[in-house]
């Protein structure tokens, strides 16, 4: 990813697109050069990152310092290229194609993700451990419908980032102001079939940014997947809980302090980096709003936030694939942390159960929620203390209490949600 944005290959992107317009011009008979004379041109293309920032010193202009560098290797011929053009529909088409390969590599990136988020949901399919909410104990799950959750997420991501690609893939070669005053429609035409881009409908001096800004909306959706998961593992790590831990080698240190410590430094890294992508959203939708036609205040924020989220995107990905793959799962805390309570998950369907009988919602939450309480502030056994509230045995027996607390009943539909996906 990193060499998509280094400086040579920006001049390599300039490069392909000058050299793709001259072909159709020469193809269109628009300027006196042969094909062969072409090739010769192409052949001698060729430019030096620090001849160009020399010459740039002077200009104070990169794209002029490119075109001279290369009047300097090419010759006299070099007057053709560039001809009809104004810098951005260079720079806007070469930044197309730099997107569209920069998002094929994020894209090879979360399918691997997805893989393995695949396989660990798969294998922890029918592990059940307690679901929660506001952090509190809530109802039975499995570990494997809470990782299905982020791969359905992920899915959506990268279905949003193919869209994404297609939403930049656009040419401009349009001229000044976007009227065509030197160059006709039909040479853009030509040029994005050799480019394999769409054309921009209607362009001022740029494409609108409201392009970039819906990738950078869904790159920062990409990330927050990611920082759900990181996030979640981080609760999961505590040593109230010790659930689920990311991998830690073997010869991995926590503490400086504390040789006992194994911290979640790597899904804190995911966090942070989250925190800091979301950072570009903003400067990316007010990068629409420009002057008339065009100013340049967009170009400045695009050359950090472009390379930078690319390349942190690019990391994240691969750094949540190797901790969904390394994940560590402790069955017994699992277990334990499930009875924890000791069955006050069954609430609900003991509520339920007393309406089935005939009582009103609120007389059935009423006579569940005081043994239930009493079950949570002194940690006795829920079950127990129902079978023998008499009010509640007025309406159900034994076993119906029996069955509330029953793992698979709460389980019973786990198979038709993984159905869904595979």
């Amino acid at each position: 990813m990193s060499s998509l944005w280094t400086e040579q290959a920006r001049f390599n992107y300039l490069l392909r697109v000058e050299l793709a317009v001259l072909e159709v011009l020469i193809e269109k008979k628009k300027v006196p050069l042969s094909r062969a004379q072409f090739e010769r041109i192409k052949k001698r293309a060729r430019f030096d990152v620090e001849r160009i920032k020399e010459i740039e010193k002077h200009t104070n202009h990169d794209l002029i310092a490119f075109l001279k560098n290369l009047e300097e290797n090419i010759g006299p011929s070099a007057k053709y290229i560039h001809k009809g053009l104004t810098s951005s529909d260079v720079l806007d088409t070469a930044l197309a194609l730099q997107l569209r390969d920069g998002i094929e590599i994020l894209e090879k990136d979360l399918v691997e993700y997805l893989k393995a988020l695949k396989k660990q949901a798969r294998k922890y399919k029918n592990l059940p451990l307690i679901g929660r909410t506001h952090g509190i104990h809530a109802e039975p799950i499995t570990l494997g419908l809470k990782l299905l959750s982020f791969y359905s997420e992920g899915l959506r991501n990268l279905e949003r980032l193919r869209k994404a690609r297609e939403e930049v893939a656009y040419i401009k070669i349009s001229g000044a102001v976007g009227s065509y005053s030197q160059l006709p429609p039909d040479v853009e035409k030509a040029v994005a079939k050799k480019l394999k881009l769409k054309i921009e409908p209607v362009s001022t001096q740029v494409i609108p940014r409201d392009r970039i800004a819906y990738l950078i909306s869904v790159l920062a959706l990409v990330t927050a997947g990611l920082e759900r998961l990181a996030l979640e593992i981080r609760h999961l790590q505590r040593t109230e809980v010790s659930e689920v831990f990311e991998p830690f080698g073997k010869k991995q240190k926590g503490s400086s302090a504390m040789p006992h410590k194994r911290n979640p430094i790597l899904c804190e890294r995911i966090c942070g980096l989250a925190r800091m992508f979301r950072g570009y959203l903003i400067p990316a939708i007010e990068n629409i709003s420009l002057w008339h036609e065009r100013d340049i205040s967009h170009s400045s924020v695009e050359r950090i936030i472009l390379p930078d989220g690319f390349i942190l995107l690019d990391y994240m990905l691969n750094l949540m694939t190797k901790i969904v793959e390394g994940l560590e799962v402790n069955k017994q805390a699992i277990e334990e942390n499930l009875w924890l309570k000791k069955g006050l998950f069954a609430s609900q369907r003991l509520m339920l159960m007393l309406i089935d009988k005939g009582l009103t919602r609120s007389q059935a939450y009423d006579l569940v929620q005081k043994p239930a309480l009493k079950a949570y502030k002194e940690k006795l056994d829920f079950k127990e203390l129902v079978l023998k509230d008499r009010r509640i045995k007025k309406y159900l027996c034994d076993k119906e209490i029996n069955s509330a607390f029953d793992l698979n009943s709460y389980l019973k539909h786990i198979d038709s949600i993984f159905n869904r996906f595979f």
